[in-house]
């Protein structure tokens, strides 16, 4: 991945070096803090490059989802998975009891059923996989069925990556991340991201951005640009590791359900006995971590129930596991050790 990278020149840095600056010297293309900052371009060309779109990075990913759903006119109806990010489903709910919009839940996996929400619709939200059920969406299927009826197709491409997903490839016209997550990946930095295909969605998430002011700390995007160039490294390995992962967890007695949607870093296991069951691995694990997050170097883990703002058809026993670089060998002794 070359983009990102100053020019070649003999004695220059191959990184664009980090700017702190809320202010420059007037008569040019950035004029104040606000609009531009050289650390925010170098990690946005990187990252639209790989997703093959323009890139808006944003000073958390619930402030880049807000800054997506702003495009709803008022009124306009939004069709959101039923399971999925509960930052997501709790701004759309915001904005519904406002009467700012209103919201369609439904089961992302049927394309069928997403194709007749749309009617009607402004806009219809995808995560795939979903979080934390981990389901899967017919991207392509669905964004025809969508643009026919006129309305925008998000995707929020946090647990795939553009590694392994490209949701504008796939006929969506906008792609959101968490950069928090896998491509900034150490535990470190908050930072969200919008890729858009048309440069007319550019300019509109990009002017809300400038108006309402939810910019990146320079440093964030420089650690997340970095974090970036090693995200496919990362991933492959932490991919190999939760697929092993799922093969040996398969068939153990204190499991009810193994979810993995086939790629990716992130499983889904179903403890027997419920949310007291699934409460007690916490004090019990070593390398394990007990933590709301994902996508870092360290393997992690969370009942996502405990949130009360999770869907109900989540399992009380669900427990989200992100899959970090440690040794394939001691993370399914730990866990295992865990689950007794």
């Amino acid at each position: 991945m070359i983009a990102g990278r100053p020019a070649r020149k003999v004695d220059e840095p191959l990184n664009v070096p980090l700017t702190l600056a809320s202010t420059y010297v007037a008569g040019g293309e950035r004029e104040y803090g606000r609009y531009a900052n050289p650390s925010w371009t170098a990690f946005e060309d990187a990252l639209g490059g790989l997703e093959g779109g323009r890139c808006l990075s944003f000073a958390s990913g619930l402030a880049a989802i807000s800054a997506v759903l702003d495009l709803v006119e008022p009124g306009g109806v939004v069709v959101a998975p039923r399971r999925s990010y509960t930052g997501t489903v709790l701004q759309l709910d915001d904005r519904a009891r406002e009467g700012r919009l209103k919201v369609e839940y439904v089961d992302i996996a049927d394309a069928a059923a997403v194709a007749a929400a749309s009617v009607g619709a402004a806009m219809v939200w995808i995560e795939s996989p979903t979080n934390p059920a981990l389901e899967l969406a017919d991207i392509p299927a669905i964004s025809e069925a969508a643009h026919a009826a006129g309305a925008i197709v998000v995707v929020d491409n946090t647990f795939a990556t553009p590694v392994l997903q490209r949701p504008l490839e796939l006929g969506a016209d906008i792609s959101v991340h968490s950069a928090t997550k896998y491509i900034a990946g150490h535990s470190d930095v908050l930072l969200g991201a919008v890729i858009t295909a048309t440069d007319a969605h550019h300019d509109a998430v990009l002017g809300r951005r400038s108006l309402y002011g939810a910019i990146p700390s320079p440093l964030e995007a420089f650690l997340a640009l970095r974090g970036l160039r090693t995200l496919s490294v990362r991933l492959e390995r932490a991919q190999a590791t939760a697929r092993e992962l799922v093969r040996r967890l398969a068939d153990h007695p204190a499991l009810e359900e193994v979810r993995y949607p086939g790629f990716g870093a992130i499983i889904s296991i179903v403890v027997k006995g419920g949310a007291d069951a699934a409460d007690a691995l916490v004090p019990r694990t070593a390398l394990w971590l007990h933590a709301t997050s994902l996508g870092g170097v360290e393997s992690t883990f969370e009942r996502r129930r405990r949130w009360a703002a999770e869907h109900e058809t989540i399992p009380e026993g669900l427990v989200r596991l992100s899959v970090g670089l440690e040794h394939v060998d001691d993370l399914y002794d730990d866990l295992v050790a865990a689950l007794g």
